[in-house]
Formats: C-alpha cells, sequence, structure tokens
C-alpha cells in the first residue's frame, strides 16, 4: 500500500457494475415512458396524470423523466461508464447527447484491458477511439491502463498510447495486474508508444509504471519535456530502469515529491540528489525491497551520511519500506540508524531483526509484521516501544507475544496507538493474564474499547 492510498476503488467498481446494469432499464423506460403513462391512465380515468418527478406516494405515481436529469447528474452517471457504453448512451436524446461533449467528461480516460475485452475493444470502436481523441485530446488530462498477462492487452495499451499526440496529459498510469504482459511485448513498441505522450504532453505531473520495459533513454525524453512539472513518480518492477535513469530525474525534476522505486535503483547518489539546495523538500520516498531467488541477490548498503542529509533536507518526508526478503537476505539491513516511517514485512522477519529496528529506526511510525515463526517477540515489542517515539500503528499477523509482554508494549506508547490490528492467535496467555483479561488492560492504556482481530486489516 502506498502512503496515502485508499479503498475507494472497490466502491467505484461497485457504482459503475450498478449502472451497467441499469443502463439498458434507463433506455426502454426512456422510449416507453409515454406509452406505460398513457395505458394507466386509459385504465385508471380516476387516477391524474402523474407530474414529472423524483418520488411516488401512495395516492401519486410519479415518473422519472431520465431525459430531463441536470446536466450534472448525467454527467456523474457517464463518468462510470466504459467508453462504448457512453456512445451508446449519447444516442438516446438531445440532452445526454450534449454531456457526451461536454470536456469535464473527458478529462479522465480509464482503461482495464484484459483479453476478452480488448478484442471486443478492437473489433467494435477504433474509429470512436480515434474520433474522442481527435476532439477532446485538449481536455485529457488522465491516462490509466490495467491490462492483464496477455501481450494483446499490451499492444491494445500502446497502440491507444500512441495517438495522444495533441494532449496535455497530467497524470500517466501503466500497470499490469498480472506478469508478463507489456513486458512480453516488443520494448521499441512500447518505448516508441510512450515517447509520443512524454515529447507532446509537456505537463506531467505523475507517472506510475509497474512492470513495463520503461528504460534509461524513455527517462531522459520525460525529463527533457516535463522537468518543471513532474511531482510524482512510481516505478516499480521496470527491469530496464537503472539507479542512473532515477539520478536523472531526481538531479533535474526539481520539484519532485514522490518518489516510489525498488531498492536496487536506491543509491547514495540519488539520496544526494534529493537533498540538494535547489530541490525542493520530498513527501514521501517508497522502497520495495524484492527477492524473487533467495541467495542469488546481495542488496547494498546505504550510508549513514546519505540518510542524514536526506533528512537535514526535508525532515517531514514519509520514508515507506515494503520487504518481501527471505530472512537471511537481511543482513544489510537496519546495521545504522534508518529514518524509516513506515515498514512492512511480507515475509518472515527474524527476532534479531526486528531488536535492530528497536535501535535503529527513531521515526518508525507504523510497522506491519505478517509472520515471524513460533518464538515469541515480547523483547523485540517493548524495545520497540521505548525507542521508537513515533510509533502510532502495529500490524500482528502469524507470529506469538505473550499476554504480559503485550500489554507493556502498550503501557509504553500509550493513546499514541492510533491503530492497533493484532490477530487474536498471535497473543499467547501467561500466568499474569489471560485472553478474556488482556482487552479490559489494552482497553484501559489505549483510552478506548479494544479487541483483537479475527481477520488482518491491513
Amino acid at each position: 500500500m502506498d502512503v496515502g492510498e485508499y479503498p475507494m476503488a472497490a466502491v467505484t467498481s461497485f457504482r459503475s457494475f450498478r449502472v451497467n446494469c441499469n443502463l439498458e432499464a434507463f433506455f426502454r423506460m426512456k422510449r416507453n415512458n409515454l406509452s406505460v403513462v398513457n395505458k394507466f391512465a386509459q385504465s385508471s380515468p380516476t387516477v391524474k396524470q402523474p407530474k414529472l418527478g423524483f418520488y411516488s406516494s401512495v395516492n401519486q405515481t410519479v415518473l422519472l423523466d431520465w431525459g430531463s436529469l441536470p446536466h450534472h447528474v448525467v454527467l456523474h452517471i457517464f463518468q462510470y461508464l466504459p467508453l462504448i457504453d457512453r456512445a451508446r448512451a449519447s444516442s438516446v436524446c438531445r440532452r445526454w447527447n450534449e454531456v457526451f461533449h461536454i470536456p469535464d467528461l473527458w478529462r479522465k480516460f480509464e482503461f482495464e484491458l484484459n483479453q476478452p475485452a480488448t478484442s471486443y475493444f478492437k473489433s467494435t470502436h477504433p474509429d470512436l477511439i480515434q474520433q474522442i481523441i481527435k476532439k477532446h485530446a485538449a481536455h485529457l488530462q488522465y491516462v490509466s491502463f490495467k491490462v492483464d498477462s496477455s501481450t494483446e492487452s499490451a499492444e491494445a495499451a500502446c497502440d491507444i498510447l500512441s495517438q495522444l499526440v495533441n494532449c496535455s496529459i497530467q497524470t500517466l498510469g501503466l500497470i499490469s495486474t498480472a506478469k508478463p504482459s507489456f513486458m512480453n511485448m516488443s520494448k521499441s513498441h512500447f518505448v516508441s508508444a510512450l515517447t509520443v505522450v512524454f515529447v507532446n504532453s509537456k505537463s506531467i505531473s505523475s507517472i506510475k509504471m509497474e512492470d513495463t520495459p520503461v528504460d534509461d533513454p524513455s527517462l531522459k525524453i520525460l525529463v527533457a519535456n516535463n522537468s518543471d512539472t513532474l511531482r510524482l513518480l512510481k516505478m516499480s518492477s521496470c527491469p530496464h530502469v537503472s539507479s542512473d535513469g532515477i539520478l536523472c530525474v531526481a538531479d533535474h525534476c526539481q520539484g519532485l515529491r514522490e518518489l516510489a522505486l525498488n531498492y536496487y535503483m536506491l543509491s547514495d547518489e540519488l539520496l544526494l540528489a534529493l537533498s540538494s539546495e535547489t530541490h525542493v523538500n520530498l513527501e514521501h520516498l517508497r522502497i520495495d525491497v524484492v527477492s524473487e531467488n533467495p541467495g542469488q541477490i546481495e542488496f547494498h548498503s546505504i550510508k549513514k551520511q546519505s540518510w542524514d542529509a536526506l533528512i537535514k533536507h526535508s525532515p517531514g518526508v514519509n520514508v515507506v519500506m515494503y520487504f518481501f526478503l527471505y530472512e537471511e537476505e537481511f543482513e544489510t539491513f537496519f546495521k545504522e540508524e534508518t529514518p524509516v516511517t513506515h515498514l512492512y514485512f511480507g515475509r518472515s522477519v527474524s527476532k534479531a531483526v526486528l531488536g535492530r529496528i528497536g535501535l535503529n529506526c527513531p521515526r518508525l511510525i507504523e510497522l506491519v509484521l505478517c509472520a515471524n515463526g513460533l518464538q515469541t517477540l515480547d523483547d523485540e515489542l517493548i524495545c520497540i516501544a521505548k525507542h521508537c517515539k513515533n510509533l502510532t500503528a502495529l500490524g500482528l499477523s502469524e507470529c506469538e507475544v505473550s499476554c504480559s509482554a503485550f500489554i507493556e508494549f502498550v503501557r509504553l506508547c500509550g493513546r499514541r496507538l492510533t491503530q492497533l490490528s493484532i490477530m487474536e492467535e498471535v497473543l499467547i496467555p501467561d500466568d499474569d493474564y489471560s485472553l478474556d483479561e488482556i482487552h479490559t488492560e489494552v482497553s484501559k492504556y489505549l483510552g478506548r474499547i479494544w479487541f483483537p482481530d479475527v481477520m488482518p486489516i491491513w
């Protein structure tokens, strides 16, 4: 999870599903509403002619006239529709057609391309895509592609990208929801399509790319055309991008405020570039530390002086680290003071590493531990509580802590713990406290009612 990213996508998907399911019903109502009213009036002569409105009562049936909905309401509905459904809806009536051509509707393009959808997309309305882009390119600000593992989906996304020649895009997202997708297509095709956007937009402020063949020369083109506007760059699992490519972005994009990258791209030179006098204060630095082949990757170390320079220049920066390593691969990390603020461990982590975190991560705000093994973490948690004075959130799953040690941890942290998500099986009863007693003690120190979780919420 990113700092500042939120679970609204599920709500949006549900709304989009609900609108799509009812779209055909809307059209039928629009076509048939007069005949329904006439039949109803003929069969019930005592009933008055219904007025148009938005409600019904016991004595009067009120009909909803979809063609009379205000523009802003129809616009809000249209924003949840796929492109082809927007086009179909625009032919229902003149008012809906007017909404179809409102510039605000075309500020955002979101494409979710899977193999069936890609086939439908290519055979049904490629001309429509070209017409919309040609007519509304000047309004387009946000473009996002989420593609599945098929090469066809990735190529369809690149075909659309290559048409964005007259756009002023501010936000671009290219995300593979399953491998290989973009990585399995021609690198030259991908880079060519991406270059079209980088060269023609001139105002890109936010880029997010995951599992793509973007490379260092592409980033240089990005910098050459968008250095004054780029504020956010998120690069994950992009193997053709090196630390030099990211360093080029940091050197020339002085307004960069958020940066997300894999650990292999992180370097002392990059941290010093982000700490230069001409660079604005960095707000978020996210680092993914991932190992697919245990024992085959040797992780480099970052000097304490480089971290110190970053914190001196940007004292409020959130340094977020996601670890997906095996226990034997943590040797490099947390041996010296590290200014990390948010730590997430997706695999098992040893007691020794947690002990180093307690001693060397004084800025720690949030800690999530998904697994540890069968040894209790009593001493390590208490050490973290004593030395990490900014800690406000803790999540524990598939590890063990005695009830007494956990209560001591909460007592030391007190009410600054705003989020405490602990799986019930994590807590081990001891001579002092049972599971039935622990929630009362913890609630006392937190100043609010607390119970252990039955499912993790992070």
